[in-house]
């Protein structure tokens, strides 16, 4: 596919069962390298925070925890199913709203962090995004994303079927190829007059123990329609790789690293108020 197809409502993961669990499995193994980023941009009581694409969970919780009663998280997001999973308990300065990530509809410069998390590198059209959360992010407040550069997917020891599955997953999404969109951001931000702009790529990686090992496979389901449709996949072949990586990752002698998450994050200029 062309990068023009991927745009907002093209995000090609399926909400299907056991997709909430995936991705609250996908923000705990984050969880250090997310609060190393609040902690970088010093999110504090009283903020007012936009989590842009904020899935079930996204960093909403983490926000919250933040920005104390006195401040404001809103999340966003098209997937209603997923708006209704982050409502539920959450405190009364939360808010959760349906919409367009690329063309929100909310005010001008209304946010002191806007905060974006694999969306640009995995529904494209980076640069757009990056108009629309620039334009929310108020005076001396802070744009951040988070987004993934695919190309650290590996497990060790190699395994064939692992190696197939991790180029079928990467074929899901507009990569941008030797510019890879997670580290286009870096300048895209610049571009768009953020001022103190920070770059940090993070590796993450996993143990046959750890919870988040089935990321892959569980992945990869997810996005079965577009595999076996978009990409011709047959779906026993599908089936038969997934089986096979899944055994693979079961061996305690097998580790494998996540796909970087690369952090970017810059000031809008003017002075906050």
């Amino acid at each position: 596919m062309e990068q023009s197809e991927y745009v907002s409502g093209n995000y090609p993961i399926q909400n299907i069962a056991g997709e909430v669990e995936r991705l609250k499995a996908q923000d705990a193994a984050l969880l250090d390298a997310t609060n190393a980023l609040l902690d970088a941009i010093g999110v504090s009581p009283g903020w007012r925070c936009l989590d842009l694409a904020c899935g079930p969970e996204g960093v909403t919780r983490h926000l919250l925890e933040r920005v104390g009663p006195e401040g404001r998280v809103v999340g966003l997001d098209g997937d209603d199913r997923f708006l209704a999973v982050a409502q539920a308990g959450t405190a009364a300065n939360a808010e959760f709203v349906s919409g367009d990530a690329y063309a929100t509809g909310l005010p001008d410069r209304a946010f002191d962090l806007v905060h974006v998390r694999f969306l640009a590198s995995t529904a494209g059209d980076p640069e757009r995004l990056v108009a629309e959360a620039a334009r929310l992010t108020a005076p001396g407040g802070t744009l951040a994303f988070q987004e993934a550069d695919f190309h650290t997917l590996r497990c060790y020891p190699q395994h064939p079927a692992w190696t197939e599955l991790a180029g079928i997953f990467v074929a899901c999404f507009p990569d941008g190829g030797d510019d890879p969109i997670a580290h286009r951001i870096y300048r895209l931000l610049r571009r768009a007059g953020l001022e103190d702009v920070r770059y940090r790529p993070v590796l993450i990686g996993t143990r046959a123990q750890d919870r988040w090992r089935d990321y892959l496979p569980s992945t990869i389901l997810s996005m079965e329609r577009r595999i076996t449709g978009d990409l011709g996949v047959p779906k026993d072949r599908l089936a038969r790789l997934v089986g096979d990586v899944r055994r693979h990752l079961a061996d305690p002698d097998t580790v494998w690293t996540f796909n970087t998450v690369v952090q970017t994050w810059g000031r809008a200029p003017g002075a906050r108020v």
